[in-house]
């Protein structure tokens, strides 16, 4: 199978299209998430980050299966990446508590915790989808040695 190098706005918005269409609690994340907050795609994106309900986790990546995706690193309970011609998904599960915030596991028996209330729309391409805030876009990049697109994607936050 030939793998893609980029995620495309289009598949990125199928992909959004059928989560709001099966009522999937999800949150786009990552470089996608931040161009959806300014409205336009301001770099190449390998993947697309996407943190939905665990409930749903089964029947969002038989989904993906049988649109030829398949799993090419399982890191579960942190994320499961699947990989197609289409594009690279890095399905992220969480726990949703009483109040709706996402419970995600780490490898190391880290709790993260992401707050509905840190829950905003962006666009992709026109398509509204759910996005973490800017200041949450923001703590998602710490902690860590910033890479060349975290840089670039901190930047774009400075414009919001």
């Amino acid at each position: 199978m030939e793998l893609s190098s980029q995620m495309t706005a289009a598949e990125v918005v199928q992909i959004v299209a059928w989560l709001d269409a099966n009522g999937v609690v999800y949150q786009v994340n990552g470089g996608w998430g931040v161009d959806a907050l300014v409205g336009r795609q301001t770099r190449p994106h390998q993947d697309l980050d996407v943190f939905i309900d665990e409930d749903q986790e089964a029947e969002f990546m038989a989904w993906l299966t049988s649109r030829g995706y398949r799993v090419t690193e399982d890191w579960r309970p942190v994320r499961v990446q699947l990989s197609s011609p289409s594009g690279q998904v890095d399905v992220h599960a969480m726990r949703l508590d009483p109040a709706g915030n996402g419970v995600q596991e780490g490898l190391d028996g880290e709790v993260y915790l992401h707050p509905s209330e840190q829950r905003v729309t962006g666009f992709i391409d026109g398509q509204a989808v759910v996005v973490a805030s800017a200041e949450r876009a923001r703590e998602l990049r710490s902690g860590y040695p910033p890479r060349a697109v975290d840089l670039h994607d901190l930047a774009v936050l400075d414009e919001l």
